[in-house]
């Protein structure tokens, strides 16, 4: 089995006048959200073997967060992930299916999506995720992304 974990970034600040929305930072409480799931994610042992993440701001400041938990592993920024479709985000995991425990940092809808997708087997099934919510997937270790292969294992928010 190998495990897809995927992170929606915490509250951010509302984007300034003339603030492009990828450089939109967290909030104080944001910050203490990213944290806190970091610390979940080490009281799990949910540490993963690499992390592909968002370039907007507030998921790279969201990652900072939680690998000053978990300490650092190998990370990658993905221009793909901002406004991602659950399509675009499967294909990403899928590319690195070598990686046994995948984190991706990113944004909704499209991790809410994937999750569904996944979960379910239909795109449109989704609950919802949280600011700073983690959901952990487990599928097959062959097994390629697509709908209906995953297990929810965890569903966590601070």
């Amino acid at each position: 089995m190998r495990e897809l974990i995927l992170l929606r970034h915490a509250h951010a600040e509302p984007a300034a006048a003339g603030q492009p929305d990828l450089d939109r930072p967290l909030s104080p409480d944001g910050l203490a959200e990213a944290a806190a799931a970091g610390r979940w994610l080490a009281e799990q042992g949910l540490v993963p073997d690499r992390v592909l993440c968002s370039p907007a701001r507030r998921a790279r400041e969201t990652l900072e967060a939680v690998l000053e938990t978990i300490g650092y592993v190998e990370q990658r920024l993905e221009d793909r992930i901002y406004e991602a479709t659950a399509g675009t985000l499967a294909e990403l995991a899928d590319a690195h299916r070598e990686a046994e425990r995948l984190l991706l940092v990113g944004h909704n809808p499209g991790l809410e999506r994937l999750a569904a997708l996944m979960h379910s087997g239909q795109s449109g099934d989704y609950r919802g995720m949280p600011p700073a919510s983690v959901v952990v997937l487990k599928l097959p270790a062959d097994a390629s992304i697509e709908p209906g292969v995953a297990t929810l294992s965890a569903f966590w928010w601070p």
